[in-house]
């Protein structure tokens, strides 16, 4: 047996000058060339040419890096292996940025996987993906698209570019990253510079645009319905019902038979009263309240029935289903139900019988819950209150209810200090509305702001989601658990936490622990710290993205930000359809039958999730929108604001009075080259070190408003 060759020098210089992407690279497809096979790092570095001791080290290293990406498998003492879910495809959902580039996000690996803009594919913004891993770089996983398995949307939205020979549609939305291509005969008589709506009809070739049709004309950009109706379709929401679906709503009976009542608790006679927004239509839940004796009390928390107008499988139920939730534009509602059912049959409007499925506890004179019981009911609000007559009660003005107002709101406020002593979180964010005139055009900005009153129907509608999911959720002694929609909030991400705390830490702010389990505590006492500061709006924002997001599903592992084991969504069913199954489950319970299709009751939680958050990035959309549209006529006018955000291409400012943010260009503040130093979160001037940090009090001009990119253009002066 011979010698083993010596490498020689010049081998040895090229595995020590290999950049670290192309060794991690390369140790990657030594495990892929071999998946069934076992290596340490000496065996991995002679496989990928590698002998000297630095880069032999190196190897080691991404060896470990690539087991924490969960790229590698690592077996035992310093042996490593591919990992399972590197051995074939990966799939997931793609989230394209600005630039081009997208990550994407997969069930199978806890990190996003980076996909550059070249590697791509078919795919568009939303599609769930086949993604192939290709490596790493600065501990990031890496890969490229392999195909597109379901489209996430059909028709995008997009400004028409009509030529001599031919069509373009230049998307709204900045995370379509190509442009589609129409034929002059596919037009449906769009002019140029209309809103249109197009179907992707081919893409096949990806030196070229996709090849779409034009489906509905909107208008001219600027019009106030065009632009709803526009941010609409963007995020694949519906803006109207279906005929059929009208006409069936309309059809239903809404009669209230003597056997109907027969089988509900009657509330008709009991102090009943809705609490709700000025411009409220659609009263989902009313509240009573009656003294049993000196230290007994009757609270009821009636919440609409709508299960009993809409039936599974029928025509509306499967409306209702594809909607998933009512959506809150600026200047409208557009319902989860057709105006009949969600306005009127089911609304519960005063000196109205109604059909409830309610919630209803007796308490002591302390505010402890002594005993509870869930079913349905029949009621007859007395009163309908908007928040601020609620208010003028609370603060000392006379009303009817006076009493049982005031009752319910010492015991919501103790209510809301047990929770807050309990561990929950309290971001009370900033609620922005407008003033529309006839048109649409916002007059004015305003903040909506929190007040008892509103946290009296915030407390009580916790206690019900509350004390509804532990009644169906804890599992008694030889019993089995049963199928039930949660509404769950995970821990917050330790890494975000250790980010944020780096960043409040420049800002001369202390995060006390990044301990997930005691976050909580840590960021309500953040909360303290920033209160009435100017850079109180960021950081709130900088701690909610630590944050997970609250879904639903079927599998309970508690809600973190309300500290509650067990929560749900009860009490909105005409505007959620998560809470219209939970009545139904809850009825089926009651009555002693069982839910056996877990895997449709899952399905419907995912998609319910989905929904409602393209619903709320839809009504983000239209709020920018009216923001830049408010700024339209102020052009050339100065504002003071807050620095709120710091890029290497800019400077985020926030207006004092009306919170509206825009963007000044880093290359526009002439007096200066400024930089962006990322480990300090500041920008500096190279020259005469002047130095902006957040919450910076600076004065602005307003330089331009793009209503079609929802920007501003601000300028330092």
């Amino acid at each position: 047996m011979g010698k083993k060759k010596k490498h020689s020098s010049k081998t040895r210089d090229k595995s020590k000058g290999r950049k670290a992407v192309n060794l991690r690279g390369d140790i990657m497809q030594v495990f892929r060339d071999n998946p069934a096979d076992i290596y340490n790092y000496k065996q991995v570095s002679a496989r990928v040419n590698v002998s000297d001791s630095e880069t032999r080290r190196r190897v080691n290293e991404y060896l470990n890096e690539l087991v924490d990406l969960q790229m590698l498998e690592s077996i035992s003492n310093g042996k490593f292996k591919l990992h399972p879910s590197q051995s074939s495809t990966l799939q997931g959902v793609i989230d394209f940025t600005k630039s081009g580039a997208a990550y994407v996000k997969t069930d199978q690996l806890k990190e996003d996987i980076y996909i550059s803009e070249n590697k791509t594919g078919f795919a568009l913004h939303g599609d769930t993906v086949e993604v192939i891993l290709t490596g790493g770089r600065r501990g990031k996983l890496e890969g490229k698209i392999k195909s597109v398995i379901k489209r996430d949307a059909e028709q995008f939205v997009g400004i028409i570019e009509i030529s001599d020979k031919h069509a373009f549609v230049l998307p709204s939305n900045q995370r379509v990253h190509v442009d589609f291509y129409v034929d002059k005969n596919k037009l449906q008589g769009a002019k140029n510079g209309q809103k249109v709506v197009v179907k992707l009809l081919d893409w096949t070739d990806l030196d070229k645009s996709p090849f779409a049709e034009v489906v509905s004309v909107l208008g001219d950009p600027g019009d106030n319905e065009v632009e709803m109706h526009a941010i609409l379709v963007e995020f694949g929401l519906p803006f109207e019902f279906p005929e059929n679906v009208l006409a069936a709503a309309e059809n239903i009976d809404v009669t209230i038979s003597e056997s109907e009542i027969s089988k509900r608790k009657d509330y008709r006679s009991f102090p009943t009263f809705t609490i709700d927004p000025e411009d409220a239509k659609d009263f989902d839940d009313a509240l009573s309240l009656r003294k049993l004796n000196d230290d007994t009390f009757e609270v009821g928390i009636h919440i609409a029935d709508v299960s009993h107008y809409v039936k599974p499988g029928s025509i509306i139920d499967k409306e209702a289903v594809n909607r998933a939730t009512s959506v809150y534009l600026v200047d409208r509602v557009v319902p989860m139900l057709p105006e009949v059912l969600s306005n009127f049959v089911c609304s519960l409007r005063p000196d109205e019988d109604k059909l409830c499925m309610s919630a209803v506890f007796q308490f002591d004179i302390d505010g402890n819950v002594k005993t509870e019981w869930f079913g349905k009911t029949i009621i007859r609000s007395n009163k309908r209150f908007t928040y601020n007559d609620a208010q003028n009660i609370i603060e000392g003005g006379d009303g009817d209810f006076k009493d049982e107002i005031l009752q319910l709101n010492a015991w919501a406020k103790s209510m809301r200090k047990q929770r807050m002593t309990d561990g929950a979180l309290e971001f009370s964010g900033i609620e922005v509305k407008f003033n529309l005139d006839e048109n649409g055009k916002p007059t004015g900005v305003f903040h909506k702001v929190m007040k008892e009153a509103n946290f009296l129907i915030e407390e009580f509608m916790l206690l019900a989601n509350k004390r509804v999911a532990e009644h169906a959720g804890k599992i008694k002694k030889g019993a089995e658990a049963k199928p039930f929609v949660y509404r769950i909030h995970d821990l917050p991400d330790p890494l975000k936490l250790i980010t944020l705390k780096d960043f409040l830490a420049r800002l001369g702010y202390k995060l006390k622990s990044t301990k997930p389990e005691k976050a909580s505590w840590a960021l309500n006492d953040l909360m303290n710290q920033v209160k009435d500061q100017p850079e109180e709006e960021t950081v709130k924002q900088m701690a909610i993205r630590t944050m997970s997001k609250a879904v639903y599903t079927t599998d309970n592992i508690g809600h973190y930000g309300l500290a509650f084991d067990f929560y749900t969504h009860f009490t909105s069913p005409i505007r959620r359809y998560p809470d219209v199954l939970v009545h139904r489950l809850i009825d089926a319970y009651n009555h002693g039958k069982k839910y056996s299709d877990l895997d449709e009751l899952d399905k419907l939680c995912k998609h319910s999730s989905n929904m409602e958050k393209k619903a709320a990035d839809a009504e983000r959309a239209s709020i920018k929108y009216k923001q830049v549209e408010f700024m339209l006529n102020k052009i050339g006018e100065h504002f003071s604001g807050n620095v709120s955000g710091l890029t290497r291409w800019g400077m985020y400012v926030e207006l004092e009075d009306t919170k509206i943010e825009g963007m000044i260009p880093l290359n526009s503040m002439d007096d200066d080259v400024y930089r962006y130093d990322e480990k300090k979160n500041q920008i500096i001037g190279t020259k005469y070190k002047e130095i902006f940090e957040f919450g910076d009090k600076v004065r602005i001009k307003v330089n331009g408003a793009d209503l079609i990119l929802k920007q501003l253009d601000f300028r330092l002066i």
